[in-house]
């Protein structure tokens, strides 16, 4: 099945059960001020913007997701106006450019590994020992 709301990527910031919680001592997600710059610049054409309960691990808010067609990225604790403005500056190059660009770089030291390294299958570990 096929939309005709095709984007190029989608960025989700987490909102949820620890993140953005400034009330439990956690930084703020600046959520009223992203979605007004997207409507603003309508980058919903091209990175949509998704604003999600927990996304999870809590343990490292605030937590951002960058999909793509071909990719899933992780981010934690994203906070301040440099990380946001990093995200926001990114989308709009995607948006000029038509296309997915990668992560903005200011975010490499907020990358995470989400989950576990999966074990390789029996076509992937190689052969097995012959007996003999």
């Amino acid at each position: 099945m096929d939309t005709n709301r095709q984007a190029l990527g989608q960025l989700i910031v987490c909102k949820g059960c620890c993140c953005g919680r400034t009330d439990r001592g956690r930084p703020d997600v600046p959520v009223e001020h992203l979605k007004s710059i997207w409507q603003e610049a309508k980058l919903n054409r091209s990175i949509h913007l998704t604003v999600s309960g927990c996304l999870g691990p809590c343990d490292v808010p605030n937590v951002a997701l960058i999909l793509s067609p071909d990719s899933s990225d992780w981010f934690g604790r994203i906070s301040g106006d440099e990380a946001y403005t990093a995200l926001v500056d990114w989308a709009r190059d995607c948006h000029a450019a038509g296309e997915f660009l990668p992560p903005p770089a200011a975010l490499v030291g907020h990358r995470l590994d989400r989950f576990r390294p999966t074990r390789p299958g029996p076509a992937e570990a190689g052969p097995r020992p012959t007996a003999g």
